[in-house]
């Protein structure tokens, strides 16, 4: 049921043509030529263009290393090598945790624990490396 209370179903009807008109002035011109030319220098373009036509890379390419582990490293030498590094990080931590108090102190001697466990098993490891090349 509707309920007519004398109002235009309208308020604005008598302004609407003025907004539903527009005519070509009111429209600006762009220029066609120096829209794609700006385009073709954008950034923002060549990211969206790259993303969609070039190949699929693999994640290992994509993926920047800061350090890179040569391919010809033996398991036996990586092992060493990360069972040293291990001994020093353990060094540097109980150093650190040797100038602290309370939890954090705790805290840093339980990374140095964590290492610790971290290195044994690395070389139990290069162990049974050993012991299987014999």
């Amino acid at each position: 049921m509707c309920i007519n209370i004398g109002l235009p179903l309208f308020p604005f009807s008598d302004r609407a043509e003025h907004f539903m008109n527009t005519s070509s002035k009111d429209v600006p011109e762009l220029d066609t030529e120096t829209t794609l030319s700006s385009l073709k220098d954008s950034q923002a373009a060549r990211r969206a263009m790259d993303y969609y036509l070039k190949p699929a890379i693999t994640e290992s390419d994509k993926e920047e290393k800061f350090f890179e582990i040569r391919r010809s490293l033996s398991s036996e030498e990586a092992m060493i090598h990360a069972s040293d590094l291990l001994r020093c990080a353990a060094a540097t931590a109980y150093d650190a945790a040797d100038n602290l108090r309370g939890a954090n102190r705790d805290l840093a001697f339980s990374v140095v624990h964590m290492i610790d466990l971290a290195k044994a098993l690395v070389d139990k490891s290069l162990e049974s490396q050993r012991v299987e090349s014999n």
